[in-house]
């Protein structure tokens, strides 16, 4: 009797752990199948954020511009960490947002949109600033000082112009690089938050995360590649190859050229996406674009809604530096009282 027992026992345990066996099959499956749309929607989601990928590319690309060869790796680190704390306040919030008061998102962003064009028209109004002229002594100056704070002899006389310490200068364009950053990243995740609205919570948080990760590794090694060109000409002129030599001296002719490239694209982007997440919010101005522009077809409806979007952008941007310049102006001025 008690070997029977024993072996009934001995069948029982097989059986409980086939059984746990085949549950943990199923649940494995769950998972893979979970994991896999996982990833479906965060493809999803990073392909419909391509067109602002590109932007952030630009506008990232052209904030170290000018800055000193040694330090331009350093800098695209900071701004890249800012980018990522950005995405760690962006991912709950969108996610609070959605759950909470989903009416907010649309306000919010044509707030950033109104500020992304507020830069552009600054940008643009510097252009037209009467810089000082620098000639061969002034240039040896600025490199000398360059030289003593390790910063470039441009920045040495961007924040001359505008009353600053070369350091602080820098400073204040790595932040302005990570505010930009962040207007761009809660666009990017207002757009994937969008393809999972309808998935539950949990999923929608690992697709925001998995968004916010990819697109940071993306656009910042992208970026730290095209600021480093210049080394990679050199390394291909130190080679024996003849062919090695004439591509390196083409890479040192163009990364120039690709700089000043990036800063102007970069700053029609403020335009761009600026101006497209305030169209967004104003109904009549998209509903009109929707039912004129984009019928007609052809590159009328491709090109349409984005000069419909620099004009809007421009206007509001422009508003908002008379508004910024009358507040200064009208602002009365702090008088020092003594103790």
């Amino acid at each position: 009797m008690a070997g029977a027992g024993l072996l009934m026992l001995l069948d029982d345990i097989a059986s409980m752990l086939d059984d746990v066996a085949l549950m943990t099959k199923t649940a494995a499956g769950k998972s893979t199948a979970i994991l896999d749309d996982v990833a479906t929607q965060t493809k999803v989601a990073v392909q419909k954020t391509a067109g602002v990928l590109g932007d952030d590319l630009a506008l990232n690309a052209e904030q170290v511009t000018g800055v000193k060869a040694n330090r331009e790796l350093p800098v695209v680190w900071a701004v890249a960490k800012g980018s990522l704390m950005n995405k760690a306040i962006l991912v709950p919030a969108a996610l609070l947002i959605s759950a909470f008061v989903p009416w907010l998102i649309t306000p919010l962003l044509m707030v950033g949109g109104a500020f992304l064009c507020f830069e552009g028209v600054e940008k643009i109004l510097e252009l037209f600033h009467k810089h000082q002229k620098h000639d061969a002594h002034d240039a040896v100056v600025d490199a000398e000082e360059a030289a003593h704070k390790g910063v470039a002899p441009s920045s040495v006389r961007a924040a001359r112009e505008k009353q600053m310490d070369p350091m602080e200068y820098e400073k204040q364009k790595v932040k302005g690089a990570v505010r930009t950053d962040f207007i761009l990243s809660a666009e990017i995740m207002a757009i994937a938050l969008g393809t999972v609205s309808a998935k539950p919570i949990w999923e929608q948080a690992s697709v925001l995360i998995a968004v916010a990760l990819a697109i940071t590794v993306f656009v910042y090694g992208l970026v730290a590649g095209i600021v480093r060109m210049d080394d990679v000409g050199g390394w291909l002129m130190a080679k024996s190859s003849s062919a090695a030599k004439a591509m390196g001296r083409g890479l040192i002719a163009f990364t120039p050229w690709l700089m000043r490239g990036l800063s102007i694209v970069g700053t029609a982007a403020m335009f761009m996406v600026g101006g497209s997440l305030l169209v967004h919010g104003i109904e009549p101005v998209e509903h009109w674009i929707e039912q004129v522009i984009v019928p007609t077809g052809g590159i009328v409806a491709a090109l349409g809604p984005v000069l419909v979007h620099v004009l809007v952008g421009a206007v509001i941007g422009g508003a908002v530096v008379v508004c910024m310049e009358l507040w200064h102006k009208l602002r009365p001025a702090r008088v020092a009282h003594p103790n």
